[in-house]
């Protein structure tokens, strides 16, 4: 199991975590400008990783090297981790982490800070966060960029908030970082009933949209509805144009399908709208008639979270901490966690998110 790549080794002084928790180590010494320090990090920790690319029984525990904050870092013992669409294309062989990032999967954790980089200030050893990563959240350890963790939310939980950071990230940076939303506009969610489509529904309630989402079936429009979603549509028997097109049609589309609803897409939306494009779980080769988008004045964009530069990320977060987490405290958003796994039966969680049959988040516990 290739495990240990870019498991990098500390490019300055830390500062760790020198009393034990709940978990008792065998203690370790580490030199630092020449001091010794008992620590109570291990030199190796448990993982799941793969050898190649393939279904989710390819998913098997290691044990790897612990790696080390580096410059700008902070390590987190990690309670929860988030599973995410990026990790099983990542682990079918079409996702490949970027150049210095762990190999392992997970891009969201909670947990606790137990080092940090000499040069990190905003936070301490001891502190509960959770955190975007570029890799590695499947382990007890993880190193992660000091400006992508964020406090746990008040009134939220611990294991809870491991699955916030990827999807409100990815949903506020593509709807809301720097738009002008329209009050009291349509905003069309395709997939309202998964981790990222739960997250747009909330986050489009709280921002005062009216929120219209796909979903397979009426548990999950019931689902979606507890949320706070305007009309939820269920695609086996409705089509969501028509639905759009009476209610003045979509002023935002979120669109992880792909495929044909991309035309469809276009048709839904209202003039000035716009279209992000986040996936293509349905395919991303289609012929259509882009004559609409131009008619219409569309705006049809599209990105990925985990090739953004680190200070985009640190900007994103910086928005999240300011405007967004709050309303947990105020009871306008919470975690939707549909079921939490341990770290071993990370293959068992990938199967269950591509059966599509969950609601909300899938965590695992270490």
């Amino acid at each position: 199991m290739q495990c240990d790549a870019g498991m990098r080794k500390p490019d300055g002084p830390i500062r760790i975590d020198a009393t034990p928790r709940v978990d008792t180590f065998t203690p370790s010494v580490s030199m630092t400008h020449g001091r010794t320090m008992t620590q109570t990090i291990p030199d190796t920790m448990q993982a799941v990783a793969f050898d190649e690319p393939g279904g989710p029984d390819v998913l098997k525990p290691v044990t790897c090297p612990t790696p080390s904050p580096g410059a700008g870092e902070v390590l987190v013992k990690v309670t929860a981790a988030g599973v995410n669409g990026p990790d099983l294309v990542q682990r079918r062989g079409h996702y490949p982490p970027p150049k210095g990032a762990s190999p392992l999967l997970g891009l969201e954790v909670s947990g606790t800070i137990v080092a940090t980089d000499s040069a990190v200030t905003d936070w301490q050893v001891g502190d509960q966060v959770c955190a975007l990563t570029n890799g590695g959240g499947y382990a007890d350890y993880v190193a992660v960029n000091s400006g992508h963790c964020l406090e746990i939310p008040g009134g939220v939980d611990v294991v809870d908030a491991a699955g916030l950071p990827e999807t409100y990230f990815t949903v506020w940076s593509n709807i809301f970082q720097g738009q002008t939303i329209p009050e009291g506009g349509n905003f069309l969610v395709h997939g309202g009933s998964g981790g990222i489509g739960s997250t747009a529904v909330q986050l489009g309630t709280a921002m005062g949209l009216n929120v219209y989402t796909t979903v397979p079936d009426d548990e999950a429009a019931a689902f979606v509805t507890d949320l706070g979603a305007t009309r939820a549509i269920n695609y086996t028997d409705e089509d969501f144009v028509p639905i759009l097109r009476d209610a003045g049609g979509a002023d935002i589309v979120l669109d992880i399908i792909g495929g044909d609803y991309i035309a469809r897409n276009i048709k839904a939306s209202r003039h000035d709208g716009r279209i992000v494009q986040i996936a293509f779980n349905a395919g991303s080769k289609v012929q259509i008639d882009l004559m609409p988008v131009m008619l219409k004045r569309l705006t049809f964009t599209g990105s990925t979270l985990r090739s953004r530069p680190d200070a985009s990320k640190t900007a994103i977060a910086a928005d999240l901490a300011r405007i967004v987490w709050p309303l947990f405290a105020k009871g306008d958003l919470r975690p939707v966690t549909h079921r939490a796994l341990a770290l071993k039966d990370a293959s068992e969680a990938h199967r269950l998110m591509e059966s599509a049959e969950h609601m909300g988040k899938l965590l695992l516990l270490p």
